[in-house]
């Protein structure tokens, strides 16, 4: 029943593709390791096979597990690797749920060509992660559980025994006489996931038998529904898209190129302020999700909303998780975290040779020579990301100035060599439409206090050389 099952499932997929087993030696992998291994010496399966354990770590036993699994697949006759992964707790995350990504992410990695991986999990398991996400309050798309094909990164991830209950693979293991191993862990109910299956689901079927298959079929359901609600969000994002190319009011990342990326998405307001808050919503969940972003709550989502109606001369934020969401001028934009950087400061001493100096965060080198020649006279240049940015025509510092660099000002006066009439620094960062999260992030060039230049953007004119 399995091998068949099991057979009719793969025949979807490209007879050649290399198939990636997610392997921890507890009886469902075991059982759908042994299974695929049957199907290979009938001819069923012509796919290459290789068998991935990943060791957490969380367990006094996994040492052991791990070499359960490199037996039993040298036994099996079937390539074995085994990756080492290492899981710092989190506040607010599970352990269950980092040691779950951590496994994602090994498995990901394992192979750079296209992949079928292929991971165990049963319709017990469906149940279970439904009931989970319902007592966590998720919508439809926490509800929609687990799917039986999906994507991860160039792969495919498969769970082909997905509609087969728990007693059906352990019945296939004891006619088989296979061996497993047992995680401890699996009768701690400390564990919600343990609390469901060995409180909760006995006490269910007792009244209502079928339970598990209905509880799939609410699953399949709200995936149904979560499909149609994916495809009304690619169309809203979509006129977004349009919206942005038509109106040209997309920011240019290219306007800092010395600087890390200014943002990483970007929606215009106008045809946002056209949705309902529903139909926002699920738009800017999708949106979110496509940048890999961890969802923001209910309350965060009508923080949001809020903003597109603010006054353009303010640009409000929201953080969520590691990056926040800001708005600037007619759009909202997504951007990292940035760290406050306004108390950095370097003081650039004399030397023959060309000195690095490394800015905070991600920021590229910046590679400045300040020498003197022969007749004593100093001389400076910088170079960002292999340019030189007006060094020729830079006035150089006189001897005793002191030549810093830091990220902070105190919004002066200048004169820009590209203006014919001064104005302050603030003014001028808003004329080159600098996105104002990233005006405090331009290196400055100091002689004495006295700002030289904005490095990658321009010089002041009264330190060119005439």
């Amino acid at each position: 029943m399995i091998e068949k099952s099991l057979n009719d499932f793969l025949k979807r997929f490209n007879s050649h593709s290399p198939i990636i087993v997610a392997y921890s030696g507890g009886v469902d992998s075991q059982v759908l390791l042994s299974a695929l291994v049957s199907l290979k010496h009938q001819s069923l399966l012509l796919n290459p096979i290789t068998v991935c354990h990943v060791h957490h770590g969380l367990s006094e036993n996994a040492d052991k597990w791990q070499l359960f699994a490199k037996q039993q697949c040298h036994l099996l006759q079937v390539e074995f690797k085994t990756v080492n992964v290492n899981i710092k707790p989190l506040p607010q995350t599970s352990l269950e749920a980092q040691a779950r990504d951590a496994r994602y992410l090994a498995l990901q990695a394992l192979n750079k060509a296209p992949s079928l991986i292929l991971t165990a999990h049963h319709s017990d398991d469906q149940t279970e992660t439904f009931l989970l996400a319902l007592k966590r309050g998720s919508g439809v798309k926490g509800l929609s559980a687990m799917e039986e094909i999906s994507e991860l990164g160039s792969h495919q991830l498969l769970r082909p025994l997905l509609k087969l209950k728990r007693e059906e693979i352990e019945r296939y293991a004891q006619n088989k006489n296979l061996a497993w191993v047992e995680d401890e862990s699996n009768n701690d109910t400390r564990f919600d996931r343990n609390f469901i299956r060995k409180n909760v689901m006995p006490l269910l079927s007792e009244r209502w038998p079928s339970i598990s298959q209905t509880i799939n079929r609410s699953a399949t359901h709200c995936l149904e529904a979560q499909s149609l609600l994916n495809e009304m969000a690619e169309q809203d994002l979509d006129k977004c898209l349009a919206f942005l190319q038509n109106k040209e009011v997309l920011v240019e990342k290219t306007s800092l190129t010395f600087l890390e990326e200014a943002f990483f998405a970007q929606l215009p307001i106008e045809p946002l302020l056209a949705l309902s808050s529903a139909r926002f919503n699920n738009l800017f969940r999708y949106f979110l999700s496509l940048k890999g972003c961890l969802m923001p709550s209910s309350e965060q989502l009508i923080q949001v909303h809020q903003q597109l109606k603010a006054p353009q001369d303010k640009n409000p934020s929201i953080k969520v998780a590691d990056y926040v969401i800001r708005r600037y001028k007619q759009s909202l934009y997504l951007t990292s975290d940035y760290q406050d950087i306004s108390d950095w400061e370097t003081v650039v001493q004399d030397s023959n040779k060309e000195q690095k100096i490394h800015f905070p965060e991600k920021f590229q080198c910046l590679f400045i020579s300040l020498n003197k020649d022969n007749s004593g006279k100093r001389n400076l240049s910088y170079r960002y990301e292999g340019e030189v940015f007006n060094s020729r025509n830079l006035k150089p510092p006189q001897n005793g100035q002191v030549v810093s660099i830091r990220f902070a000002h105190h919004n002066p006066n200048c004169l820009p060599d590209y203006r014919q009439k001064s104005r302050s620094l603030k003014k001028i960062l808003q004329e080159l439409n600098i996105p104002s999260w990233q005006r405090s992030r331009i290196p400055y060039l100091y002689y004495d206090g006295e700002l030289v230049a904005a490095i990658g953007l321009f010089v002041c004119k009264p330190y060119l050389v005439k």
